[in-house]
């Protein structure tokens, strides 16, 4: 896959973003050496052109509640099935359909053990489940910068 056709503006804009979505548009300007209406422009177009999918609030789960973290790799199942249970499952965080010996990798938060036993439960229905609790997140939606190609 080729680059994303984008300038070191852009890169310096979409780096900025990614450390900090609720900074202003005038202190993002201050920041890259630019007009506050050039980069409101390089935004939008940046959002249009679907570089950007959108502004997320990281929330902390243990803070919410949520005890445990955990990945789940569910091996080879129904994908209408498991589609229907993922998004029925609000503990399910992060759900991705994956190669290899597994069809899927979730993320999962729960509350306590008994709640992660009743949430793997559920899965267990559909395939084979191998569960592992997260003991500590090094990196956590790290910043990307466009591909660069050797």
């Amino acid at each position: 896959m080729a680059p994303s056709p984008i300038d070191s503006i852009d890169t310096k804009i979409l780096g900025e973003l990614q450390r900090d979505a609720r900074i202003s548009m005038a202190e993002l300007a201050r920041r890259i050496h630019l007009s506050q209406p050039a980069v409101r422009e390089r935004v939008q177009k940046l959002e249009t052109s679907g570089i950007i999918r959108g502004f997320l609030t990281s929330v902390d789960a243990q803070a919410l509640g949520y005890g445990i973290r955990a990945i789940m790799r569910v091996g080879r199942c129904e994908t209408t099935r498991m589609e229907k249970l993922i998004a029925k499952t609000p503990e399910v965080v992060t759900a991705y359909n994956v190669t290899g010996e597994d069809s899927w990798i979730l993320e999962i938060a729960v509350i306590d053990v008994r709640h992660l036993d009743a949430v793997v439960s559920r899965f267990c229905s559909l395939a084979v489940t191998s569960t592992s609790i997260i003991l500590k997140t090094l990196r956590d939606h790290h910043p990307l910068a466009p591909a660069q190609q050797d």
